[in-house]
């Protein structure tokens, strides 16, 4: 076999895919420079034959050299199987397994390899290994169960017994509608706030909603930032995706503060630079977090040395948070103090010592620092608190669904999930996408992939614990880049998109996980499946109950976009996001000319081009709201240039959707207050301050604003589940 061939036997068996084809069908080969690099990336050798070789049986031979696999999925009430790998000489005697449930209770399988068929044989290590399949008789409820042969109880296996289809509450599931409303927290605006949205803005947000008579509130995501670096303020490339961002709490709303005369001195001291913070019209997250930080540390240090029975329930009550989250909250929380101590570097430039969670000088550190690191662990059960109690609120004011959070598809590689699972978060690769209607020369999003073969390896509890955090203190959860299930395009370090290639992930493994969680939580479960999407993974998604997202500046078949009732039934439709203009600046080419100005043209033409298209795309929606009756009176589709965006044109916009059968309508808060600015940009991060506009009216105002009159019609349609 030649070493091209032994590199393409690799590179299959490592789950990358050797070709791809970007949105406008335009075929891409991998090269084999692209191929080693991101083997290398995976920790996979393959400069020359002997490490190809080498690697080559390192995967091909892996399953071998277990009995049992790490992981099994099998679906409930259906037959569970399992593979069985035995030396030869081991064969010819009975096997016993021991199945343990979740719930703890055992029992045990007899199997005769010596009276069953052998399904395949290898060689490995010098010896004959055969391969059996062993259907187990017991029964098992959904859930994570564990099996092991007797001979080699050290090799576990988790057994994942899973349901089919994601969770959905009930009115959805028989084919309802609802809609709700969608808001970048940190830009909401309330006259008590600190100069960034927070979770008592939340609160607020949520009775508006319910008074319009919406059942979702969909948020970006809450991960935890960078405090040591606040102008980092992308939620979708946090420190940590299992944690909240401190900077959501409500200080004023923490018991201790009412209490604590030093707390409140100190935000008098503060006032008016928290007044030039609210007054502001983006998220001065340089000024503000100190302030709030300095305040916190205060309200922290009453709530430690408070007495009496409150102040004891209180303490059992964050003990139990501690004890709830274990091991993953204290390395957060000593990520953050290690931050500090060494002026916000990322980890990979620390002393020696200090680099792995697991070093000696870390665990001193810890001991010596144990009032602070608890100071983090506080912040943490605050903001989870404060965002249960959204979530409380929500549910009690009748919102079906509630709070909607959103998971980014990683984090930051200098961050405390970086730090704290260095096995599985790969740092000599990043992820990001080919060319697409977002970004033409294709986004390289900086933030380091998971390793699929070891997390599978580890039984998928970095992505278990992950779902968990997210779809805590929600009914709902939208996956950013929903694909990542299936593969995920990776980039080289120091490579551009042109030298990426996708990788695949245990897709089946991997869905059956995020349904069992979902019904666990009660948490329905939205897939962002825009960009390059595979042949047929719709469809799989759909049987899984996952909503699709469908943005309606995307809807387009040949030249019209697609009328309401093409719109499938089992998804959540929205007219923009936060990755595109607002209906404003869409209608404008607001978007268009910051792009311009930006250099983020590949070349004149391309700007041409676009301007043409978004000129034909304005004609376009005419014609679709004309087609469906709701063009506001006066609005001529064929004499545009002088067309402004109005109110009624915004409204008539998401009635269009409003008809559509999509489960979920959600409405951009941005676009009922007329919003020119987009939240992002994708494709840039410094070029321009993405992120951190706020909102020019507050919450309280948002249901005399002209657009939610004008649209209050369609959206009570849907509020009757029509």
């Amino acid at each position: 076999m030649s070493n091209g061939a032994n590199l393409d036997r690799l590179t299959e068996l490592a789950g990358i895919e050797t070709e791809y084809w970007d949105i406008w069908g335009n075929h891409h080969q991998v090269g084999d420079a692209q191929k080693r690099s991101i083997l290398a990336a995976l920790g996979l050798s393959a400069r020359d034959e002997e490490q190809i070789a080498a690697s080559i049986d390192r995967l091909s031979a892996a399953t071998w050299r277990r009995w049992l696999p790490p992981v099994v999925v099998a679906f409930e009430n259906e037959p569970i199987q399992l593979t069985l790998s035995l030396p030869a000489e081991r064969a010819e005697w009975p096997v016993v397994l021991r199945v343990t449930s979740e719930a703890g209770e055992e029992s045990e399988e007899l199997f005769r390899p010596a009276e069953a068929p052998v399904r395949a044989r290898r060689g490995v290590d010098g010896r004959e290994v055969r391969r059996y399949d062993v259907p187990l008789s017991v029964t098992l409820p959904c859930g994570y169960h564990t099996v092991c042969a007797e001979a080699h109880a050290e090799e576990q296996t988790l057994l994942i017994v899973a349901p089919r289809r994601c969770w959905l509450p009930p009115e959805l599931d028989a084919g309802g509608r609802t809609w709700g409303l969608s808001a970048q927290l940190y830009s909401l605006r309330r006259p008590g706030n600190w100069g960034i949205g927070d979770f008592t803005d939340l609160r607020q947000l949520v009775d508006a909603a319910a008074d319009l008579g919406a059942t979702v509130i969909g948020l970006n995501p809450l991960h935890a930032l960078f405090l040591a670096r606040p102008d980092e303020a992308s939620p979708y490339s946090p420190s940590s995706r299992l944690f909240l961002n401190p900077l959501y709490i409500d200080v004023e709303a923490i018991a201790e503060f009412a209490a604590c005369s030093e707390a409140q001195a100190l935000a008098r001291a503060h006032e008016g630079e928290l007044a030039a913070a609210r007054a502001g019209g983006s998220v001065a997250y340089r000024q503000i977090k100190p302030i709030k930080l300095a305040v916190l540390e205060k309200v922290y240090a009453c709530f430690a040395r408070e007495q009496g029975t409150a102040a004891e329930a209180r303490r059992k009550d964050f003990e139990h948070f501690r004890a709830e989250h274990g091991e993953a909250l204290r390395r957060y929380a000593l990520f953050e103090v290690l931050c500090e101590e060494f002026d916000g570097k990322a980890w990979q430039q620390w002393p020696d010592g200090f680099r792995r969670p697991s070093d000696p000088l870390v665990a001193e550190f810890a001991r010596t620092h144990a009032v602070r690191v608890e100071f983090f662990e506080f912040l943490q059960w605050q903001a989870d608190r404060q965002l249960a109690a959204a979530q409380a609120r929500a549910l009690g004011r009748g919102l079906a669904v509630g709070i909607y959070r959103d998971l980014a598809v990683g984090a930051d590689r200098s961050g405390a999930d970086a730090w704290s699972d260095q096995e599985v978060i790969v740092q000599d690769a990043k992820v990001g996408c080919p060319p697409d209607p977002f970004n033409m020369l294709g986004q390289d999003w900086g933030i380091p992939p998971l390793h699929p073969l070891t997390m599978r390896a580890q039984c998928y509890q970095p992505f278990i614990a992950m779902l968990r955090a997210n779809m805590r203190h929600a009914g709902g959860l939208r996956i950013d880049h929903v694909m990542g299930l299936m593969h995920l395009f990776w980039i080289p370090m120091g490579g551009t998109p042109a030298d990426g290639a996708y990788v695949k992930y245990p897709f089946d493994e991997m869905l059956a996980i995020l349904a069992l969680e979902s019904q666990r939580h009660r948490c329905l479960v939205v897939g962002e499946d825009l960009g390059t999407v595979p042949e047929g993974f719709r469809e799989k998604m759909a049987a899984a109950n996952v909503l699709s997202y469908r943005v309606l500046y995307f809807e387009k078949e040949g030249d019209r976009f697609r009328q309401p009732e093409e719109y499938p039934g089992l998804a959540l439709a929205c007219v923009t996001t936060h990755d595109l203009a607002t209906l404003e600046g869409f209608w404008r080419g607001a978007d268009i000319d910051l792009k311009q100005r930006l250099a983020l043209y590949p070349s004149a033409d391309a700007e041409s081009g676009e301007r043409n298209a978004r000129l034909h795309d304005r004609w376009l929606l005419l014609q679709a709201l004309r087609g469906q009756e709701l063009l506001p009176n006066g609005l001529d589709p064929d004499n545009i240039d002088g067309t402004p965006m109005s109110p009624q044109l915004i409204a008539a916009m998401h009635a269009y959707l409003a008809r559509s059968p999509a489960s979920i309508l959600l409405v951009q808060i941005d676009d009922l207050m007329r919003e020119q600015e987009q939240i992002n940009l994708p494709g840039t991060v410094f070029e321009r301050p993405n992120w951190r506009r706020r909102l020019s009216m507050c919450v309280d105002e948002l249901s005399t604003a002209p657009v939610v009159q004008a649209l209050q019609p369609a959206l009570a349609d849907r509020s009757a589940g029509s």
